[in-house]
């Protein structure tokens, strides 16, 4: 394989599951990471778990997305070579999971843009992984759900701190979603696949397409233990009206996301009428 060296074309497959955000990312890690053992044999996995190189790996997305330099893209390339490092030698495929590697979704640190940085992101992974045959899986997702999904979140961890009406008049030229898979194509070539979140079957067993991209059947994915219930809800309108407020303040960021987890475990004192509409 020396002459395919740079063009991503090991003999060993890897399946990189970019997210996006607000795409049942964090449910399909859960399951990935539940059914780890008995998926053993079928897929290497690697979700973004506390004390990981998968970590560091998301920061490095997500720092080049908001700001492309050289330097960035070499310290994304050295966050992937860690994971990859890490990875067991065998022949077994691998599939990572991250949705941070999207880069920055609209609302986080100014982006109001539809993941500009991915398709570069996508190339420079393909680059450093270039002892595997590497492909590239997005979920997608009704906008009409998934804009107001992303706000809520972009006010629940980015500190965003304008209303849903606000954010949807900044991201009101988003293209849609073929435009995002086209330019990913025209950087890395016919690599990348797109699943719609609508078509998942059963929500306690998620990323049945995904599984089914890396190579495995319907039984041994129905076998599979399924989760004991949703992840990473939206807060309800009350909390998120609250936390949006609270970003507008001085807040030392430690203090700052005490707050924001205590909203999150306590989210049922806070009205669920509460506007959250307006511009103040």
């Amino acid at each position: 394989m020396a002459g395919q060296a740079g063009t991503g074309q090991g003999a060993r497959r890897l399946i990189v599951h970019l997210g996006v955000q607000k795409t049942s990312s964090t449910s399909i890690q859960r399951h990935l990471r539940r059914n780890a053992d008995t998926l053993a044999h079928h897929l290497v996995v690697r979700t973004p778990e506390e004390g990981s190189p998968m970590r560091p790996l998301g920061r490095a997305a997500i720092a080049f997305s908001l700001a492309p330099s050289d330097d960035r893209a070499q310290a994304l390339r050295l966050a992937f070579r860690d994971v990859l490092d890490s990875l067991p030698a065998n022949a077994v495929p691998v599939l990572i999971s991250h949705e941070n590697l999207a880069g920055a979704m609209p609302g986080n640190g100014g982006e109001t843009r539809l993941y500009p940085a991915l398709p570069q992101i996508a190339a420079l992974l393909m680059a450093e992984a270039r002892e595997f045959t590497t492909d590239f899986v997005i979920y997608t997702r009704s906008r009409k759900s998934w804009r107001p999904s992303v706000w809520a979140q972009a006010v629940r961890t980015d500190g965003y701190t304008r209303s849903l009406l606000e954010f949807e008049a900044e991201t009101a030229d988003l293209p849609g979603w073929g435009d995002l898979v086209r330019r990913m194509t025209a950087e890395t070539g016919d690599r990348v696949t797109r699943f719609r979140l609508e078509d998942e079957t059963d929500p306690l067993r998620p990323g049945r397409q995904l599984l089914r991209h890396a190579g495995l059947d319907d039984a041994p994915i129905d076998a599979l233990q399924p989760l004991d219930g949703p992840t990473n809800n939206r807060l309800n309108d009350g909390a998120t009206e609250f936390l949006r407020r609270l970003n507008g303040l001085s807040l030392n960021p430690h203090a700052h996301g005490r707050i924001v987890d205590l909203v999150a475990r306590a989210e049922h004192l806070f009205a669920a009428d509460v506007t959250s509409q307006g511009t103040s």
